[in-house]
């Protein structure tokens, strides 16, 4: 008898890593070096970053593409992020760069909720692993630092404090479960511009996170004051927040939260108040601005009372898309 013979799967290793929200974003003044210190929060989401590398054919070099949500808005050269951790990778471990890419959306565009840096994180994991260069998370968190100021929490997920540029991680100890609603908007608000907004309240000059990141990969999020203290040691996050994160208070944990950025996206983009008062009007425990814009993240009792934000949202036309999501999400990961 003859039959159909199965197709062989072609080897790869596919990698999954998480979206985030900062729960708190402290922001000093900027340094010398064109930085700004900060102190902040992460919780990673369970929206994810799909990246699958393969091998490719001796001296074929990186080649990317992208499908998923707004996949079309999403460079598919030098220029990406996965690209560019594949080629700091190879560079690292003298390997050749001969690798295929493919991401597939599953976080919003320039929304501040660090996609691309996750596409990094989960382009660094896969190609350790198809290479077998078995680096140290230490050495691939290394890695991801130099990347970007954003890059090395989708490596470790969960919750943690950044420090630094925000890529210094300290784990958080959190309990439970925290549910949001994220509304999206298509048009991006440039970190460089938030970032001048932020300074000129302050009195000082732009400083390089435009370049770099800072606190997000498009800035940081959070709700709350205005510029702060220029010292890092200065930075501290509120003792509060984290004790709502150790008792799985999502009522203190909405108080809490905190975005020095935020007037700055506000005065860039006014009409991000609607949608925050929106959320709030809708029951929300705290709303916030995440990174630098245009996303507003919504703090939420459940995941039913999530996705009645969401549906408000909607109803009112405040944003171009709704999601929701919970947190706390396990870093990158093999997947398959």
């Amino acid at each position: 008898m003859t039959g159909r013979l199965a197709a062989v799967p072609e080897p790869g290793v596919r990698v999954r890593a998480p979206a985030k929200v900062n729960l708190a974003l402290r922001v000093g003044s900027v340094r010398p070096d064109g930085f700004h210190p900060l102190a902040t929060v992460f919780q990673a989401l369970d929206m994810f970053e799909e990246v699958t590398a393969r091998p490719a054919p001796p001296g074929a070099g990186i080649s990317l593409t992208v499908t998923g949500s707004q996949a079309e808005r999403v460079p598919t050269d030098r220029t990406n992020l996965a690209w560019r951790a594949a080629a700091a990778l190879a560079r690292r471990v003298g390997v050749d760069p001969d690798v295929r890419l493919r991401i597939v959306k599953g976080v919003p565009v320039a929304g501040g909720m660090a996609g691309g840096s996750a596409d990094a994180a989960a382009a660094l994991v896969a190609c350790d692993a198809l290479w077998e260069t078995a680096l140290s998370r230490a050495e691939l968190l290394d890695l991801a630092a130099d990347l970007g100021s954003d890059v090395p929490f989708p490596l470790v997920g969960h919750t943690a404090i950044g420090t630094g540029r925000g890529h210094i991680l300290t784990p958080a100890m959190v309990r439970g479960q925290f549910h949001w609603a994220l509304a999206v908007s298509h048009t991006g608000l440039s970190t460089p511009d938030v970032f001048r907004e932020f300074d000129a309240a302050a009195g000082g000059e732009r400083g390089a996170e435009g370049e770099r990141g800072a606190g997000g990969e498009r800035g940081a999020g959070g709700s709350g004051a205005g510029p702060t203290e220029a010292s890092t040691d200065a930075l501290h996050v509120d003792p509060g927040l984290m004790k709502a994160l150790r008792a799985g208070d999502a009522g203190a944990l909405g108080r809490a939260l905190r975005n020095d950025l935020e007037p700055a996206a506000l005065a860039l983009r006014p009409e991000l108040g609607r949608t925050l008062a929106l959320a709030r009007e809708a029951g929300a425990l705290g709303a916030i601005v995440s990174g630098s814009g245009p996303t507003v993240a919504a703090l939420a009792r459940s995941a039913r009372h999530a996705r009645a934000i969401a549906a408000h949202w909607t109803a009112a036309d405040a944003c171009d898309a709704a999601y929701c999501a919970a947190g706390p999400a396990p870093g990158a990961r093999v997947v398959g």
